[in-house]
């Protein structure tokens, strides 16, 4: 429900800071005073129109800011909203607020808990918060698309509803998985081909993990096969023979160790030395040893070289086409594999999806059936508490009706007659509201019906109607006494207030039996300061409800006191009864 209004610089209204109850809250004041202009601002604020021409004369910008508490209903709704763009106020969970700030020059700014946003997520999350009937476009039961739901839930078919929902998924998925496999058929002869020709390429060229790296370091060592000969024939040479005029290695170091034999002999304590040089002795004749094997093992192949070039080039074709090592190579012959062999058996497959798919229509066809029964029984129930409504409120000739339709879809859901009929998340029903005002006239579409006195009736049945089922938590009516004089106006404000019971209510009005319903009554008033025209707006108790009521009623008087106490005497007697 709104709380909270701050307007600021917003056509005649300078600052306003206004605080709002729940219940029925009833605005009152003469022609001109700022009403309407209230309910302008704050449909501004929730997304609606808002052009320079509303910013007050001398000022450069209009501002308007509401804060909303949120009822446990819309909230899931409000909050998948918010979220999607990080606005919740995670402190206080309970309440957000929406500004809009109107610019003489430059761009208007729509905030919601402070945070620059869209003026169409601005209008989509106040859609959840107030429905505004007189002079907006702000109102929620002329949405062709909301009529389901509300009957929905006016007819409480959530079991149902979930049951067949869930028939909807699987169906959809099925379809879904029907319409791929559909695609891979017809593409089946070109990528059997193209499957095979991967996997033969890939399975014949028997690649092995880590041969990349094997085939690449022998590359190099037969490319370098007489350097590596020369080489590690010259340290055999110098360990064994040594260079010209000069003993090999081997046996210098084998005169080392001679001399520290004999020098552990005289002092035990050099051992150590002894013990080191013999073990680097017998290192190097080990690694003389390993050298000459090396040697006789290095092989002069051209032939062995050309094909392990090709076997590199041949890896690094597969690496293009395939992936970046070998490891991917093989995982790619793998996965083309399993999918050469879902191909193999895809009419199977498309065959046992067809008959799942034929299972499910069957199956959501009867439980949208169930579905639709329900609605028709709650849609009949509908029109006639409508019609009663209409006739408390001086429409007695009025006529309200729920159409509920089907559109014919070759591939939609099969009826008991043999038809076939669209179908969606929500059955196969087409609803909407339709409305005969007057006799003769024939039955509307209810947003076609002329706006009005009769139309605020209207809606004013409805809302009292359907307020079990709709979720809009503050309701705003302007101008719903249009046309209608005190005897109607005293059953209106009692419909208002019954209401208020399930939502907040704001009401404008100029009718004093309308107005003693109020369970919070603020008088809008206009007045002159320093040259400039300035509205107020004051709250009004007891006496001074008394005096607002009698001023409506015409020049206040003993007589028009009395009649104003007489209302408010009549209203709380009513209130009691209800």
């Amino acid at each position: 429900m709104l709380t909270e209004l701050h307007i600021e610089n917003f056509a005649i209204i300078q600052q306003l800071d206004l605080k709002f109850n729940h219940g029925l809250v009833i605005f009152t004041g003469e022609t001109g005073a700022g009403k309407s202009i209230i309910l302008d601002a704050l449909e501004a604020v929730l997304g609606g129109r808002a052009d320079t021409t509303t910013i007050r004369t001398g000022d450069d910008l209009a501002m308007i800011e509401a804060t909303f508490h949120l009822t446990p209903e819309i909230k899931p709704a409000v909050f998948e909203l918010l979220e999607a763009d990080s606005l919740k106020d995670k402190e206080n969970e309970d309440f957000i607020t929406l500004a809009r700030e109107i610019r003489l020059e430059g761009r208007n700014i729509s905030r919601i808990n402070g945070r620059t946003v869209t003026a169409a997520l601005q209008r989509e999350v106040g859609s959840y918060l107030v429905d505004i009937h007189g002079q907006s476009e702000h109102l929620s039961l002329l949405h062709v698309r909301n009529h389901l739901s509300l009957l929905d839930r006016f007819a409480d078919v959530g079991a149902p509803l979930t049951a067949y929902q869930e028939l909807y998924t699987q169906l959809r998925e099925v379809r879904k998985k029907l319409a791929s496999a559909r695609q891979s058929e017809k593409e089946a002869a070109r990528k059997t081909d193209m499957l095979t020709y991967q996997i033969q390429e890939i399975d014949a060229a028997k690649l092995t993990v880590g041969e990349e790296e094997s085939l690449k370091q022998e590359r190099v060592r037969l490319a370098n096969a007489e350097s590596l000969a020369k080489l590690s024939q010259t340290g055999l040479m110098l360990i064994e023979e040594g260079a010209q005029d000069v003993p090999g290695i081997s046996e210098l170091l084998g005169e080392v160790v001679e001399a520290l034999r004999s020098l552990s002999r005289i002092d035990p304590s050099t051992g150590t030395f002894f013990e080191r040089a013999e073990s680097n002795l017998a290192g190097l004749q080990d690694l003389a040893l390993e050298l000459q094997n090396y040697g006789e093992s290095i092989e002069f192949n051209p032939n062995l070289l050309n094909q392990i070039e090709e076997r590199i080039d041949l890896i690094s074709n597969l690496k293009r086409k395939y992936g970046n090592t070998i490891e991917e190579i093989i995982a790619f012959g793998e996965n083309a594999r399993k999918e050469l062999e879902s191909i193999t058996h895809l009419e199977e497959r498309i065959e046992g999806l067809e008959i799942r798919e034929k299972q499910l229509l069957v199956e959501c066809a009867e439980t949208a059936q169930n579905l639709s029964e329900k609605r028709l029984e709650a849609a009949e129930k509908l029109g006639q508490l409508v019609e009663v409504e209409l006739n408390d409120l001086k429409m007695a000739e009025a006529r309200f009706w729920v159409s509920m339709d089907v559109r014919m879809d070759p591939s939609g859901l099969p009826l008991e007659n043999g038809d076939r009929v669209a179908f969606d998340a929500t059955g196969y029903d087409q609803v909407e509201f339709f409305v005969e005002t007057n006799p003769g006239e024939g039955f509307k579409p209810l947003v076609k019906v002329a706006s009005g006195g009769e139309t605020s009736r209207l809606m004013l049945a409805l809302k009292n109607v359907l307020a079990h089922a709709d979720r809009v938590p503050t309701l705003i009516f302007d101008e719903i006494d249009q046309g209608i004089g005190g005897r109607v106006g005293f059953i209106v404000g009692e419909k208002l207030w019954t209401l208020s019971r399930r939502h907040q209510v704001m009401c404008i009005t100029h009718l004093p039996q309308l107005a003693g319903f109020g369970d919070q009554h603020l008088r809008v008033m206009k007045e002159l300061a320093d040259g400039r025209t300035l509205t107020q707006v004051v709250s009004l108790r007891d006496q001074e409800r008394r005096q607002e009521l009698a001023q409506m009623l015409g020049p206040v008087s003993e007589g028009t006191l009395k009649s104003a106490a007489e209302i408010m005497q009549m209203v709380q007697d009513r209130k009691q009864f209800i």
